[in-house]
């Protein structure tokens, strides 16, 4: 193989930013042309990343057309990004197994870590689709692919002493005497809700 991506941004955290892990082992193609405007980072990162899988297409021993691409090569290039990796992920037989913050040094291997190959996996399946690929037939999308995605995001959990689950944000309480208030939202059916006011007393001006 001859392409060789940059190593992992020093992020090593698992978090899943959109430029940490896999999204840093990639090579820019600078554009020419005119002078258009800038694109979003996003937009930036996904380019590179597309470019980066066609390079392993190309370098890939026999060569890959982007149609026969499948679920399986999908996950050979996944695969072969952890060598790229920078995060620590310990093995069931490492005394550090399951601590966020291991106290020494271990052999344990790099990997990449599961939120950067989510979103690697993310940008890949939309610039998939925005080059001419069917929906469909986007392997990026494949079951198999999702599969291995939450394994590895199981497995670094649990290795790693690390919660990926989202946390529910609770919603505060209510205030007391609050059924006093009159309420301005809007109710399921779309209309204002408003408390009705007692009519003014008699020969009061209006």
């Amino acid at each position: 193989m001859d392409l060789v991506p940059q190593p992992d941004s020093p992020h090593s955290d698992g978090s899943g930013g959109a430029t940490s892990g896999a999204s840093s082992a990639v090579s820019s193609l600078s554009p020419g042309g005119a002078v258009s405007p800038s694109p979003s980072r996003y937009e930036s990162q996904k380019r590179r990343d597309w470019n980066t899988f066609g390079q392993y297409l190309r370098n890939h021993r026999p060569p890959l057309s982007l149609a026969r691409c499948s679920g399986a090569h999908v996950l050979e290039f996944l695969r072969y990004l952890d060598q790229f990796g920078k995060t620590k992920v310990h093995a069931a037989g490492c005394p550090f197994f399951g601590h966020p913050v291991p106290p020494a040094p271990c052999p344990c291997p790099l990997r990449q870590a599961w939120g950067s190959l989510d979103a690697l996996v993310g940008r890949l399946r939309a610039a998939y689709e925005e080059n001419g690929g069917r929906p469909e037939n986007n392997p990026f999308g494949a079951r198999a692919v999702r599969l291995y995605l939450r394994e590895v995001r199981e497995h670094q959990s649990r290795a790693r002493g690390v919660s990926y689950d989202k946390k529910k944000r609770r919603k505060p309480p209510h205030p007391p005497g609050s059924a006093d208030i009159p309420s301005h939202e809007g109710n399921s059916n779309g209309h204002h809700q408003y408390h009705q006011m007692p009519p003014p007393p008699p020969g009061a001006a209006a």
